[in-house]
């Protein structure tokens, strides 16, 4: 056998001088930067050929083997742009539209669109390096073992921050532009920050300036000038400490591989389904929680979950202006926003299951475990939770929106049903596009996959509330009329809707056992 070595120093020259004493390659071919590395190698017979480059080594040999170290500013720039592509896709996805529609506007010219990209491109950037460089520093100066009780307390300070800034900005007063005196104001109170110190301002003046044909050069000088030193301070700090903050974070605190009491808690109340559903569930458990990038999101999540409640709690749905109808038909429009928070904490915890098996998948292919018990699980250990909060979330905006008993029951329905088929799909497009090669599991639902279940649950959504709506149009209109209302037309819409859940339910996690049976073979 035929063995190129690609970087011929300690490592790579261990490995060839070993395979050849053990008989199982008859000639080493070696490639490199340093000669006399090559020419040490080959009067040691280490090598019995030395290649001008690494395509010529690897040309014709059977294995190939790479040991040359990689550059630390090649490593950094490709963290960076890695960086950058996941944090950033969004951004430039809503974007794009308004950016086009002010060239459009404005008639921005056939270079505008080298102007936009030059004025984001440095503003993506420039988040991406600090963030970086944060992450390096963080990782560097706190334990990898601590790591769950600072961000414990990263958890408060970010919720008490939240909290205090939407009591400061009162969102109450958007929903009532009478109290503003003009269009203008109340517009101005929807503005963000502004401030000539933020890169956000420098990108709407410069494209404006551009716009008004007016240009100034100073704003996009800010931008790029700001995003290169951003850049460079990222690269000192990872010359200096990327080794050694990549080393501490590969640490993890001492356990004993013991059962809690709530495990054991969890175990009784599973004790009727059987060993193995028991089993497989508390695995689903154990992996999560030990798995940091996963749990410490629940931390955003309660965040969000709050500030929804908060802004549903200063809608004005009693006065002077506010009808029956509108009453009873914004509690329904409600069902969407909380089909598209299931949507998103589905896409966060659900979808990557599947991916998180990773490279332990060969265990489950290996044992007598059938993949429809595994997947059904998942299924379980995802649903229920996400059943919970979708229910508490309801309640409690309706309780705040006064809603009626039939308002009520319908919301309780329609988001019992929801949970259930969002939760299929979510399982359902995970095992149809799975990333077992992953490192994070925050980076799978920013996958194709993830976004095909977003588009998919939007659909979703929209046909459930489409075939509900005559159904509670009819019936609000009939309260309003003092007349009873068609039972037919609540039996079509609710039971479509019936329908539609259960498949979206069903149909994904029957493709899912088929696709996961054909990775077995």
């Amino acid at each position: 056998m035929r063995l190129a070595v690609i970087g011929v120093g300690l490592i790579g020259g261990s490995f060839a001088l070993a395979l050849r004493e053990a008989g199982k390659v008859s000639r080493v071919v070696g490639a490199g930067r340093s000669r006399a590395n090559l020419e040490d190698a080959r009067e040691r017979r280490i090598l019995d050929e030395i290649a001008p480059d690494a395509a010529a080594a690897a040309r014709e040999a059977d294995l190939v083997l790479v040991a040359a170290p990689v550059d630390w500013l090649r490593l950094y720039g490709a963290k960076l742009l890695e960086t950058a592509a996941h944090s950033s896709w969004m951004v430039v996805l809503l974007a794009t539209p308004v950016l086009t529609a002010y060239g459009i506007i404005y008639q921005g010219g056939i270079l505008y669109p080298i102007v936009a990209v030059a004025a984001v491109l440095p503003f993506l950037f420039i988040p991406a390096a600090i963030g970086s460089a944060v992450t390096l520093l963080l990782v560097n100066i706190f334990p990898a073992r601590r790591t769950r009780d600072i961000l414990s307390v990263i958890a408060v300070l970010a919720a008490a921050g939240v909290v205090l800034i939407f009591r400061l900005v009162r969102p109450e007063r958007l929903a009532r532009p009478e109290g503003f005196r003009s269009l203008v104001e109340f517009i101005a109170v929807l503005r963000g920050p502004t401030s000539p110190w933020l890169p956000s301002e420098w990108v709407s003046q410069g494209i404006m300036s551009w716009l008004r044909n007016d240009p100034e050069i100073l704003h996009f000088y800010l931008l790029w000038s700001t995003a290169a030193v951003m850049i460079v301070f990222g690269a000192i700090l990872h010359r200096w400490l990327y080794s050694r903050g990549f080393s501490k974070s590969q640490e993890s605190g001492e356990r004993w591989v013991r059962q809690g009491a709530l495990g054991r808690q969890v175990a009784r109340m599973l004790g009727p389904w059987g060993v193995m559903r028991r089993e497989l569930v508390l695995k689903e458990m154990r992996l999560f929680f030990r798995d940091t990038t996963q749990w410490s999101q629940l931390i955003l999540l309660s965040v969000l979950v709050v500030v929804y409640v908060f802004n549903i709690k200063f809608l004005p749905l009693r006065g002077e202006g506010v009808t029956f109808f509108l009453a009873n038909v914004i509690p329904f429009v409600n069902l969407i926003l909380a089909g598209f928070v299931l949507a998103s904490i589905a896409a966060r915890f659900i979808f990557p299951g599947i991916s998180l098996e990773g490279r332990t998948l060969w265990l489950l292919r290996s044992s007598p475990l059938e993949m429809r018990q595994l997947l059904w699980s998942k299924f379980w250990v995802g649903t229920i939770p996400l059943l919970a909060l979708a229910l508490g979330l309801v309640f409690a905006t309706d309780v705040l929106l006064q809603v009626s008993g039939f308002m009520m029951a319908v919301s309780i329905f329609t988001i019992t049903m929801m949970t259930f088929a969002i939760a299929g799909l979510a399982l359902g497009f995970g095992a149809l596009f799975p990333k077992f090669n992953t490192e994070n599991a925050a980076q799978i639902p920013t996958s194709f996959g993830g976004l095909v279940l977003m588009m998919a649950s939007v659909v979703l959504i929209g046909l459930v509330i489409i075939l509900e709506a005559r159904p509670v149009y009819q019936f609000v209109g009939a309260r309003l009329l003092h007349a009873d209302p068609d039972p037919s037309a609540m039996w079509l819409g609710f039971g479509g809707a019936t329908l539609v859940c259960l498949a979206a339910t069903f149909v994904p996690i029957r493709i899912a056992v088929q696709r996961m049976k054909e990775l077995e073979r």
